[in-house]
């Protein structure tokens, strides 16, 4: 049986490197780049026949990045590799799970249908499921989720002095619960009212019987950061301390994260599920390497491999 190849459609090179020595893989050869009208080129360095191959893509604005994906697997499989595995960190086309309107286009059962008929199995990394129960209900190949609290609430635990969880709203309270108890603190959701894309305001009850302790805010998804940035304010108003924001996933360009800081936030987190490369000294990121490897051979076990 031929060891691993992971191929990277990432450039954060630090997770590529963890998830291969966990997975005890290799990291594939793999020569790409853009024509002068944008189209992409690739080209496999290595024998890939019967090898089992991993792709890694980082798929945060996903709509430049997925040709390379579906290309990489076809191509994978025309040079003899089996069987072929995605991890996607961050799942995009999530958000448009029912049509509100008529003639709208169910994006999350489109994208679903073409990582099904690409890849063998898929592992990522809590995935917003709002009206979904599982991803069984979107994607027809073998998943797994790995949750990324264990990994939260260890940061939390070492760096952190008698913390009190927040979530900015009731989507966040799975995350925020689960973390708040391996961390055995205290924590509260707030209620989240939207008026626009990049106008939200949140309520909370009774904060101040907390402001002997550290407050953090933790979210799914930090993108515009109009959410995190209603709670870094009401937890401020309230009289608490300047908060930690944790986000499974950063999503967030660089004005987001200065708009963060400058509404009270004493420090930002994120999990290593996008590659953030020019942010490095913006955030703090938490690695989730091991979670992934985990689901990894949990997924391929199921399948027999």
């Amino acid at each position: 049986m031929h060891n691993p190849l992971v191929y990277s459609l990432t450039e954060d090179a630090v997770l590529v490197q963890s998830l291969a020595k966990a997975l005890g893989a290799h990291v594939g050869r793999l020569a790409q780049r853009r024509f002068p009208d944008g189209e992409c080129y690739l080209r496999i360095l290595d024998d890939c026949t019967a090898c089992p191959t991993v792709v890694v893509a980082d798929l945060a604005y996903p709509d430049a990045k997925i040709p390379r994906v579906l290309f990489l697997a076809e191509t994978l499989r025309e040079l003899g590799a089996s069987p072929v595995g995605l991890i996607a960190p961050y799942l995009p086309y999530m958000r448009q799970d029912k049509p509100f309107q008529t003639g709208e286009a169910i994006t999350s059962r489109h994208f679903a249908g073409w990582i099904s008929r690409a890849f063998d199995w898929l592992v990522t990394v809590d995935p917003h499921l709002h009206r979904y129960p599982s991803l069984d209900a979107l994607y027809s190949i073998p998943s797994r989720v790995a949750h990324a609290a264990r990994a939260i609430a260890s940061w939390v635990t070492e760096h952190v002095p008698r913390p009190v969880l927040f979530g900015p709203d009731a989507e966040s309270e799975q995350w925020v619960a689960e973390v708040a108890r391996r961390v055995g603190a205290p924590h509260a959701v707030f209620h989240k009212r939207r008026f626009g894309d990049r106008n939200v305001a949140v309520e909370a009850a009774e904060l101040t019987t907390w402001r002997e302790r550290t407050p953090v805010v933790v979210d799914d998804v930090i993108s515009s950061g109009q959410t995190m940035i209603a709670a870094v304010r009401r937890v401020r108003e309230a009289g608490l301390a300047a908060p930690l924001c944790i986000g499974v996933h950063g999503i967030s360009a660089d004005e987001a994260l200065q708009a963060l800081y400058a509404a009270g936030a004493q420090r930002v987190l994120i999990c290593r599920t996008v590659a953030h490369n020019t942010l490095a000294d913006k955030v703090v990121q938490i690695d989730v390497s091991t979670l992934v490897a985990e689901a990894v051979v949990a997924v391929t076990a199921e399948r027999g491999e």
